[in-house]
């Protein structure tokens, strides 16, 4: 099924300008980046885009980290984009991830802040219902 999903680079894989890797990897699983937009995260539409961790340990720092610099907000496309987005991320502990997906190999060893927050480079919508709540908040002209 031909769908749209959010791919999102965060703050660690702008600055070490790591776009042209994985923009590769996600044109050679047959899928098309649609839109693209590098922005500033505002605290607000981070609180948005992670509400589903909202009273997570982990949750101020998340919001922290993303608010932290750029990031690169893409629309991508493709038959089973969600899934296959999903498979090219890996674990989203550096640490776990398999060889061959984005986590796994570019990965630089430096993956926690000093709130010990992860820095995992991307993140990607779980599922359809994430994809159409996510995409808005930082492409506020899109439609479904």
């Amino acid at each position: 099924m031909r769908v749209q999903t959010l791919l999102m680079l965060k703050p660690d894989a702008v600055a070490r300008k790591l776009q042209k890797q994985i923009f590769e990897r996600v044109k050679n699983a047959g899928l098309k980046v649609v839109r693209e937009r590098e922005l500033s995260v505002d605290a607000e539409s981070a609180a948005k885009l992670y509400k589903v961790h909202m009273g997570r340990p982990f949750y101020p720092g998340l919001i922290n980290f993303i608010t932290s610099g750029p990031v690169l907000a893409t629309i991508v496309e493709g038959d089973n984009a969600i899934l296959t987005i999903r498979d090219l991320m890996g674990n989203t502990d550096p640490r776990k991830a398999a060889p061959g997906t984005i986590r796994g190999d570019l990965s630089d060893g430096d993956i926690l802040t000093s709130d010990g927050t992860i820095k995992n480079l991307v993140h990607g919508s779980d599922s359809l219902e994430s994809a159409r709540y996510e995409i808005p908040i930082l492409f506020p002209d899109w439609k479904a």
